[in-house]
């Protein structure tokens, strides 16, 4: 007959209605920033394919900075609910995303030769490489978010 161990110092584990609803809240977190990311990418696209920014709203450069500011915000609340739950599915899920990614980066290449007299670049890409940072930096988390499971804790349980 085999006993179990116990540690007197452990914490008790979480009960599974509270894991279960924070993973339902971290992945709807999750869904929340990858929409806000492509709204929030719509903008240096937009200001890049125009000849004119001075001819949009006034709303528009407040806004912009408003839903980046957000999004920030919400990608540092992933990287918290991830804090320790980045386990091998999620770099491994994340390793596969950068290599489609590096092809994103290729196929940016080819529009900048085909199309590069036809775009403000100074108007676009300092919104792109900072946009394409925070989706690198925060994608294992995010994946993390995405796939956690209810009631299991730990590296190798989410």
């Amino acid at each position: 007959m085999q006993t179990v161990q116990t540690n007197p110092g452990a914490k008790p584990s979480a009960s599974p209605r509270n894991s279960r609803l924070r993973t339902i809240s971290g992945r709807r977190v999750a869904v929340s920033t990858a929409v806000l990311f492509i709204i929030s990418s719509m903008f240096p696209i937009v200001a890049g394919l125009s000849r004119n920014t001075a001819s949009f709203p006034k709303w528009w450069g407040p806004l912009d900075v408003a839903l980046a500011f957000v999004l920030a915000i919400m990608a540092f609340v992933i990287l918290v609910l991830a804090q320790g739950r980045v386990n091998r599915q999620a770099a491994e899920s994340s390793y596969r995303a950068y290599r489609f990614l590096t092809h994103g980066i290729f196929a940016m290449n080819v529009v900048f030769l085909l199309f590069g007299d036809r775009i403000v670049w100074t108007q676009c890409l300092p919104g792109f490489a900072w946009r394409t940072w925070l989706l690198l930096y925060c994608l294992p988390a995010w994946f993390a978010t995405m796939r956690a499971t209810p009631g299991l804790s730990g590296p190798d349980g989410d």
